[in-house]
């Protein structure tokens, strides 16, 4: 009888999942520990190794199929060194989103535990387990690299990008074809390009709506649903901390650290949300209640790969203008790489998304329910303005703030914001250091 995997238990509170990707086909032969499909849950994408070596007789599921935990993702033959039966077994899953989560399968559905086991054992006849994100292996098909004959520098024997790219250059690769250089294009949209057979009619073509770009799709009709939304505009004259910023460039420099704008806002949010704790709430639609949060923890979006990603400055109230840079350089860069951990995706009390270089004039960022206010930065620019009469330049910025009208009032949320803002026009009133 072949063996049976089902989808294992994701981490708590972890239902279901959506394959996203099959790794491998029916067919195939995998060694043990080799990746066979990413999935997707509501924390990360995570990607699922092999328990056992042998072939794959059956795939479970179909790609953008949402399967429950338990459910037999995978039927595998055997290899003839196969274990005896009372074995137990600890493998680990590569999230690439969330960090490592390792697991131990058996017959009736495993569960994940906390020991990590090390990367899979070359078998002879079988394929070499490979660690690589997502966006790793989406590269390695554009630039035609197979990625078990490359050696990866990353941590563990991770595969990065120079990895793939170093390999290629030293090799010729394949032609790709019509249906993989399809597919590498479309990561960033968190879709798959349409199977063969279902080409586009006329002059338009479909994109399934699947993976992160689903989710996101998901909850943003929720909170469009829900959250009876307005947003209050107000400009900010930050000339004195865009001055503060240069004077303290160098130094944070040696630091290691990029300090950027956004560190400033966070900074300045802390006071400013202990002082309006309506604004660091939720709203519990079910009990009725508004839950005011104790702990500052403000989400900062990111432009990842496979979409907007959202990880979260834990204490962000409790942090310094440079350790806060850090962090979010550290979390920006984990984003990048789609290996975020669960726990730095979760847990806000607040966020903070920003227009970047384009700037603009107006946004209107949307409220991330069960959250009740999310600001928006735009770019700072320098503009005319009349200071004691006289017209002058000053680097100015507009700041948008979405509120959830059930719990925080117009005059409420606009109190906030220009708190905010007399922080970042009075920078040397000591909330910096």
């Amino acid at each position: 009888m072949p063996f049976a995997f089902k989808l294992p238990d994701l981490g708590e509170g972890v239902a279901e999942g959506e394959v996203v990707r099959w790794l491998v086909a029916e067919g195939d032969t995998v060694a043990e520990d080799q990746p066979l499909a990413e999935v997707l849950t509501d924390k990360a994408t995570v990607e699922i190794p092999s328990p056992r070596a042998g072939r794959i007789v059956r795939l479970g599921a179909a790609e953008g199929e949402r399967v429950p935990v338990g459910h037999v993702l995978v039927e595998i033959e055997e290899a003839q060194a196969s274990r005896p039966a009372d074995h137990t077994e600890t493998i680990s899953t590569e999230a690439t989103a969330s960090g490592s989560a390792p697991a131990s399968p058996t017959d009736t559905g495993p569960s994940f535990s906390p020991t990590v086991r090390p990367a899979a054992k070359e078998a002879a006849g079988l394929l070499r387990a490979v660690e690589a994100t997502p966006a790793v292996r989406a590269l390695a098909r554009e630039l035609g690299v197979d990625l078990t004959q490359v050696e990866g520098t990353g941590p563990g024997g991770r595969l990065l990008p120079d990895d793939v790219r170093r390999a290629a250059s030293h090799t010729r690769a394949p032609a790709v074809t019509t249906a993989v250089a399809m597919e590498a294009e479309v990561p960033a949209t968190g879709a798959e390009p349409e199977a063969p057979g279902a080409a586009p009619s006329g002059d338009e073509e479909r994109v399934p709506l699947r993976g992160l770009r689903r989710r996101i799709a998901e909850a943003m009709t929720k909170t469009h649903a829900l959250v009876p939304q307005f947003t209050f505009v107000a400009e900010a004259d930050v000339d004195a901390v865009m001055a503060d910023r240069e004077r303290r460039k160098a130094e944070a420099e040696a630091q290691g650290v990029k300090l950027t704008f956004v560190s400033y806002v966070l900074r300045a949010l802390g006071p400013s949300l202990r002082s309006f704790p309506y604004l660091n709430a939720s709203l519990d639609d079910e009990k009725q209640e508004i839950v005011l949060k104790k702990g500052i923890h403000v989400a900062v979006a990111v432009a990842a790969p496979d979409g907007l990603t959202v990880p979260v400055v834990r204490h962000a109230d409790s942090l310094g203008l440079f350790d806060l840079a850090r962090e979010v350089g550290r979390l920006a860069e984990q984003a990048r790489k789609n290996a975020l951990k669960p726990e730095e995706l979760s847990g806000a009390t607040f966020t903070v998304t920003t227009t970047g270089a384009k700037g603009g004039v107006l946004a209107t960022p949307l409220v991330h329910h069960p959250q009740v206010a999310v600001l928006g930065i735009h770019a700072v620019t320098p503009k005319p303005v009349v200071r004691d009469g006289q017209i002058v330049i000053r680097r100015m910025v507009n700041l948008s703030l979405s509120l959830d009208h059930r719990v925080v009032d117009g005059q409420l949320g606009a109190d906030f914001l220009y708190d905010l803002i007399g922080r970042l026009e009075s920078p040397l009133e000591g909330w910096v250091a």
